[in-house]
């Protein structure tokens, strides 16, 4: 990977070079920053000298999850869902064949909260879709080398059926790398087994997350160094492997323990591709090397698409130069798998006053394409996004299912329709599973425009806003389904008219396409009247039983019919249900630790499995301080049983703050709440 790629990642990493190891467990000058942070470690010995300020040196052989002071916040919470493919949303897209690789930075190395932060600035990933493993990308000499990703970003890929993995950095020479701690990590005990490899598997389990991505980097090693790391490579992925985890190699360290990037599958590295689950080729891969690498992997017994060829989207994003058909022809089986390095670009790239419906519009130009309409891509254009050739996935399978559109971030948040509190956050463990082809759009008229929208929001910190002239019938995709149907089945819609006038109907069809790029044979079910008052923001919730279906539902979407006028007219949230059902509370609310206005808290989780997609399970936990004059602010929410919340100031008056927590559950019905006070 060439050095001008480590501009970010290795910002912490100048002062670092030369260092020698030292004792373990060394911090920046003693603090009382309560704020929990996502973990990260060298594998044994550390730098000399003293780490930068907020940075904490510490090895991975020390670490034990008794003595983790930051798991509950860390660990992830939502099983990973099982996805299916429907029918493909066109022609070009296809199932089977290539797999989509996303390395991402998230954040950096140190300093990377646990749990969100307070601001809507963040690179929230909503096309999960089309993504197969997401790879928690980062770590630098100066800081640590091996990163385990926070428990947001794993319960919301969770929640879309996809894969993350930690990142184990072993950087360049040139960027502090040294040598060491590659011997640190291959180390061997007794018994001839690594303990290194084991530490690895047992953080991932405790951590919730699904393995880990090998990049070593640093130059210097010999046959015996690349022997070493090669049977550390087997052992991690049996250990693994028997806790659900995988491995991914990354194309630099050959067998003969020197760095040399080969941008192919061959006979210096072949060997660690077999020891692995699946191998990132580096950039340097051309048309015919990754031919022969593609035949190579099947010639070994593998999949040809366990192999992710990489594409260097950090400076450039969607004007980055690729030879798309030397990794997926349109004409011919595709070659390889892709890697995206550093997709993160929809949101950097962007100026210091970007909001959160300009990433999204970037980021849906980059997995949908420029005609931000997977049913009708242009194969042609230079960007080939991946909704061109990769059939979208779905894990939307069981009744109750719901959403309310939220994407993880938001400028306030709602409740109801009405904002609960005005400042601005993310949080990926509270994003929906939300629709996967965005947007396919089927009308005879003007199409109008579709987006994810943060001005107004029913629950959470966004809706789903069409605006447009509707001169004709428009309907609008949300969701592929495999939702049984009962007697009972209801589907529930919130939603609010903002300007002119629509008709609305509730699209579901109970079977699929006749071919790939047709549209679902839905029926068309009227709305029937509101149910009870329209809410004082103009928000109304109606219902729709479909007992007169059966079978599956399949697909479910929208017809908007206008009346001659520009139209804008938001959905804030869609489910579908058999009864309603409210979830249990949480008990033993506590303070666990305080520092002024930062405090820790926990609880005992609410009985039913969290993340669990079933009537009554928990989804979200949600944190509010009740006010002197009785108002509700909220806080925070997490999917885990402990949450940090800072900044806490008395109100004039006020002796001891009150606080509240409430169990979310699927269908966002909430439980009674647990309580508990703090004396000023």
């Amino acid at each position: 990977m060439n050095l001008s790629r480590r501009t970010v990642l290795l910002a912490g990493a100048g002062a670092a070079a030369g260092l020698l190891p030292g004792p373990l467990g060394r911090a920046a000058a003693a603090t009382r920053d309560l704020q929990p942070y996502a973990s990260y470690w060298y594998p044994d010995s550390l730098p000399s000298g003293t780490p930068g300020a907020g940075i904490t040196w510490r090895g991975l052989k020390a670490w034990s999850a008794d003595s983790d002071t930051d798991l509950a916040f860390n660990a992830a919470t939502v099983p990973l869902a099982t996805r299916f493919t429907p029918v493909p949303a066109n022609t070009t897209a296809r199932s089977g064949q290539a797999r989509v690789q996303s390395l991402v930075s998230f954040g950096p190395t140190s300093g990377n909260p646990a749990q969100g932060a307070a601001t809507a600035d963040y690179y929230a990933l909503t096309h999960w879709s089309y993504v197969d493993e997401l790879v928690f990308w980062g770590g630098s000499s100066g800081e640590g080398l091996i990163l385990a990703p926070n428990a947001p970003i794993v319960d919301a890929a969770h929640r879309h059926g996809v894969p993350v993995l930690g990142n184990v950095f072993l950087p360049p020479v040139a960027y502090g790398g040294r040598l060491q701690w590659t011997r640190d990590l291959v180390q061997k005990d007794s018994a001839g087994h690594f303990p290194l490899a084991a530490q690895l598997v047992a953080v991932a389990a405790a951590y919730g997350f699904d393995g880990w991505f090998l990049n070593a980097e640093t130059g210097g090693g010999n046959t015996a160094l690349a022997t070493d790391m090669l049977g550390f490579v087997r052992e991690l992925r049996a250990l693994g492997a028997a806790e659900g985890q995988r491995v991914t190699w990354y194309d630099a360290m050959t067998v003969n323990g020197t760095v040399s990037w080969q941008g192919a599958l061959n006979n210096q590295n072949k060997t660690f591709f077999q020891a692995a689950d699946s191998m990132f080729l580096d950039f340097r891969w051309s048309r015919s090397s990754l031919a022969t690498s593609g035949t190579t992997a099947q010639q070994l017994g593998r999949d040809r698409y366990e192999l992710w060829a990489g594409i260097d989207v950090e400076a450039n994003g969607t004007n980055a130069s690729v030879n798309w058909d030397a990794i997926v022809p349109a004409g011919a089986p595709h070659i390889t798998s892709i890697g995206f390095y550093r997709p993160e670009w929809t949101r950097n790239h962007l100026p210091a006053s970007r909001t959160p419906g300009d990433f999204h519009a970037a980021d849906d130009a980059f997995w949908t394409g420029a005609s931000l309409d997977p049913a009708a891509p242009d194969p042609t254009a230079k960007w080939r996004a991946p909704a061109v050739f990769v059939a979208d996935r779905s894990t939307v399978t069981s009744v109750p299912f719901a959403t309310v559109f939220n994407t993880g971030h938001g400028l306030k948040w709602y409740e109801d329709g009405s904002a609960t509190s005005d400042a601005a956050w993310n949080h990926l463990g509270l994003q929906d599973r939300l629709p996967s082809r965005r947007w396919v759009v089927r009308t005879t008229g003007r199409r109008p425009t579709v987006t994810f929208d943060f001005a107004e929001a029913w629950r959470g910190g966004s809706s789903l806003l069409v605006s447009g002239d509707l001169d004709a019938p428009a309907t609008v995709d949300l969701y592929a389904t495999r939702l049984p149907l009962g007697p009972d089945t209801v589907v529930e819609l919130t939603h609010r008219t903002d300007a002119g006038e629509v008709s609305l109907e509730l699209a579901v069809a109970t079977a699929d396409p006749d071919a790939a790029g047709g549209a679902p044979p839905y029926t068309y079910v009227p709305l029937p009247s509101v149910d009870g008052p329209t809410s004082g923001e103009g928000w109304q919730t109606t219902t729709v039983p479909l007992g007169g279906l059966s079978g599956t539902v399949r697909a479910l979407g929208v017809r908007l019919t206008g009346a001659g006028a520009p139209v804008r007219w938001r959905l804030g949230a869609l489910a579908v249900r058999d009864t309603a059902v409210t979830p249990a509370a949480p008990t033993g609310l506590r303070v666990t630790d305080a520092d002024g206005g930062t405090l820790r808290l926990a609880w005992e989780a609410a009985p039913g499995p969290a993340g669990d997609a079933t009537a009554g399970a928990v989804r979200h936990y949600e944190l509010y301080r009740i006010l002197p004059d009785g108002t509700r602010r909220f806080l925070g929410g997490t999917c885990q049983s402990a949450f940090c919340v800072g900044g806490l100031a008395p109100e004039q008056g006020e002796a001891a703050a009150v606080f509240e927590l409430r169990s979310v559950g699927e269908l966002f019905t909430v439980s009674t709440p647990a309580t508990t006070t703090r004396t000023w």
